[in-house]
């Protein structure tokens, strides 16, 4: 498999609020994580607006039936990369980019590095064009952050437990190909990502994300950073 390349692009500057994305395989802990940011900026005063991919929208919540949990459980790898694509344009569109505007911060449970991940690697669709299907769609915008957290296979499976959507069910070299995907993104853009290990306890990895955010002093479009992110 080829090294991912980064997106040349920026970060969500036009706006003026904080956009952070979670990535990581199934079972990481990506929703944990947001809650509990997103819990703690609200206590400083922060509007908080969380969202996921694919489902956070009406129409969002409809592809992610589709491409999931379908009937029939089956759906073609291109059309996988562009129903995920969909999602993310509509997301973009109608949520991510009006919150910013207003100020908000933004975290979503998955964006665009998912799809390199997942569809490019994984489905061994090619990085480069499903990266730059996704940076179409949305306009070129990039989270400020992206919180990686990284999880063995193994232990990504034992936390799904019993149930599994259409690609938790994909074989173990399958979610191997997905981990090495989302490394490799962050390797060659290491500004933009915090690499964590997922099998840390869930409040020393809130800590590390709330230092991190503190190092955003410097925010694009003229917001300030987290006060007291550091603490």
């Amino acid at each position: 498999m080829s090294q991912q390349t980064p997106p040349e692009t920026a970060p969500s500057g036009a706006g003026r609020g904080l956009f952070v994305a979670f990535e990581g395989g199934d079972g990481a802990g990506k929703s944990t994580q947001a809650r509990l940011l997103g819990e703690w900026l609200s206590e400083q005063g922060r509007e908080v607006v969380h969202t996921r991919e694919p489902g956070g929208t009406t129409l969002g919540r409809t592809l992610r039936e589709l491409v999931l949990h379908g009937e029939d459980g089956s759906v073609s790898p291109r059309a996988e990369a562009l129903i995920f694509a969909a999602d993310r344009a509509h997301h973009v569109a109608t949520l991510v980019r009006p919150a910013l505007a207003r100020g908000a911060v933004v975290l979503t449970d998955r964006y665009l590095d998912s799809s390199v991940a997942y569809q490019g690697a994984a489905r061994e669709l090619g990085h480069e064009e499903v990266r730059d299907l996704s940076l179409w769609a949305v306009e070129r915008l990039l989270p400020d952050l992206t919180v990686l957290l990284d999880v063995p296979t193994r232990e990504g499976r034992a936390r799904r437990g019993d149930v599994h959507d259409r690609l938790e069910r994909e074989a173990d070299d399958f979610h191997d190909r997905v981990r090495r995907g989302f490394l490799d993104l962050a390797a060659r853009d290491p500004d933009r990502y915090l690499v964590l290990d997922a099998t840390r306890p869930a409040d020393e990895l809130t800590a590390a994300v709330r230092a991190r955010l503190g190092s955003l002093d410097a925010h694009p479009g003229g917001t300030s950073g987290v006060a007291g992110a550091g603490r």
